[in-house]
């Protein structure tokens, strides 16, 4: 799959989720505000941001996607780890505001919330746990951190409406019987949206932040590249190869020795055949390799 056709499905799949959310925010919020239901009004919130956390995605997409130049020589593969590292900040921020609205509604008087809210949770849980599936499926498939980051805050709206759900329908049961205290069930719920929101939040944002630091491919991820450049009989050993992970693809930085009776233009040569090989790879963007003389006891590597 070319470059072109990765970003347009990923850019469309973000924007499908700008409007989903968008409209499933507005939803929920007018039902939950109309129905007096805590729960649902914070999952309304949640949605969203989730509207924030798939514009943040859509636009590091578009960033990621320009060329390599003189400022960025490696690319703008980042830009989507830094969108994914937006997202996680923004989940942080609600689910504290979650939190606080829903522990505030313990000190107020309080209703059991109006039947329709149900229907707009049920609504929610289908319609958020089939972007979830798609979003996770395409991420996987074009490598991006962004889309699988936006996917997770998806299935953590799910999670949220279930909450939602079973508070909403704990305290309408709780004012038919007459059961008080089963009431509060609804704000009860609220808290535990928000804390599932925040340890969301902080697990993708820890991840996101690991992917930004300049992570390399651990060794068992390198077989196949290993394998590219040991098909080579010129390449004596391979001394090093770090894959830097740079968003959906990879910059490779190589030693390897060869004969050091080579002249320069043969290790030159061979050097090239090498980049070559591994740029045919998928997710490879490039290759820095450097040309070492083969350690036979009398030379050293570097």
């Amino acid at each position: 799959m070319s470059n072109q056709d990765r970003f347009k499905k990923a850019e469309f799949a973000a924007m499908l989720g700008i409007i989903i959310n968008i409209v499933l925010a507005i939803v929920k919020w007018g039902i939950g505000v109309y129905a007096g239901s805590r729960a649902l009004v914070a999952d309304a919130v949640h949605s969203a941001s989730d509207v924030a956390g798939s514009f943040a995605v859509y636009l590091g997409l578009k960033a990621a996607k320009q060329p390599p130049d003189e400022d960025h020589p490696y690319g703008h593969g980042k830009a989507e780890s830094i969108a994914a590292i937006i997202v996680a900040v923004l989940l942080l921020l609600v689910g504290i505001e979650i939190g606080k609205s829903s522990f505030e509604a313990f000190f107020q008087p309080i209703e059991p919330p109006k039947t329709i809210a149900i229907a707009a949770v049920i609504l929610s849980i289908i319609v958020k746990e089939i972007l979830f599936r798609y979003k996770y499926k395409l991420g996987r498939e074009l490598n991006s951190d962004a889309l699988i980051v936006n996917a997770y805050e998806h299935r953590s709206d799910v999670y949220s409406s279930i909450a939602a759900l079973a508070g909403i329908g704990s305290a309408i049961i709780g004012g038919k019987l007459g059961i008080e205290w089963l009431e509060y069930a609804d704000p009860v719920a609220g808290i535990i949206v928000s804390l599932m929101v925040l340890k969301m939040a902080w697990s993708l944002g820890k991840e996101s932040i690991h992917n930004t630091l300049d992570h390399v491919l651990h060794e068992e991820d390198t077989v196949e590249l290993r394998r590219a450049v040991e098909e080579f009989e010129e390449v004596k050993q391979i001394d090093e190869l770090h894959a830097r992970e740079h968003g959906h693809y990879v910059i490779i930085d190589l030693k390897i020795s060869v004969d050091p009776y080579m002249t320069v233009e043969e290790g030159h040569r061979v050097g090239k055949k090498v980049k070559k090989r591994l740029l045919e790879m998928d997710n490879v963007q490039n290759v820095f390799v450097h040309i070492n003389p083969f350690n036979d006891g009398k030379h050293e590597v570097e």
